[in-house]
């Protein structure tokens, strides 16, 4: 695992293994979670989804604590996956990064609790596999409207973007943070030394 440009968010490289069956690989490996974040990532749900080609999906966060760590991947077809942070007094607060996820390379991506999430189905038929720290929970789920040319998100331009009616009334990332939606840098920092220091307890 290898950290992106923003705190908190790493992708994964994996080594493919083909031969004339198929192929396999590993997209989540404890060890080098461990490695990498300092803290064990806590499996509270496996989620996949199922998208046609423009599907847009996100940008969702979570209240932090105890917010939602995801490691995802994409089992088939291809996505423009990106993550945005949305942290508020975070040095790259705003700042997005995109990587392609595909079922040729295999990467996966991790983020954070705080950082928002999204992606774009470039196929038809795009399966998305999630790994998450906390189960679905509503009352404490958000989001920021993908298209909110505040972010400039550099949205791949030959994909019609489809959007739930969930995300097409999602406030933009300015009406979030006037409505104080948004978690804060600190209390996220807070929360992954916890997370830390809980895993250095269970070692100890």
């Amino acid at each position: 695992m290898r950290p992106l440009g923003i705190e908190g968010a790493w992708l994964l490289d994996t080594d493919v293994f083909a031969d004339d069956r198929g192929s396999f690989h590993q997209w989540f490996q404890g060890g080098d979670f461990r490695a990498a974040t300092g803290h064990e990532l806590r499996v509270a749900q496996a989620n996949c989804s199922v998208s046609r080609r423009g599907a847009l999906r996100g940008i969702h966060f979570a209240d932090v604590p105890p917010g939602q760590g995801k490691q995802v991947t994409c089992l088939h077809g291809a996505v423009f996956d990106v993550v945005v942070d949305l942290r508020v007094g975070s040095p790259t607060f705003r700042r997005w990064e995109a990587v392609r996820l595909d079922d040729q390379h295999r990467r996966a991506v991790y983020l954070a609790e705080g950082l928002g999430h999204a992606f774009l189905a470039l196929t038809d038929d795009t399966v998305v596999a999630y790994l998450t720290s906390q189960g679905y929970a509503p009352q404490r789920e958000h989001a920021i409207h993908p298209l909110d040319p505040a972010l400039g998100i550099d949205w791949p331009g030959d994909v019609e973007p489809v959007l739930s009616p969930r995300d097409a009334a999602a406030p933009t990332l300015a009406e979030a943070e006037r409505r104080g939606l948004l978690p804060s840098y600190r209390a996220c920092r807070e929360f992954y030394a916890d997370l830390r220091a809980a895993a250095s307890e269970q070692v100890g």
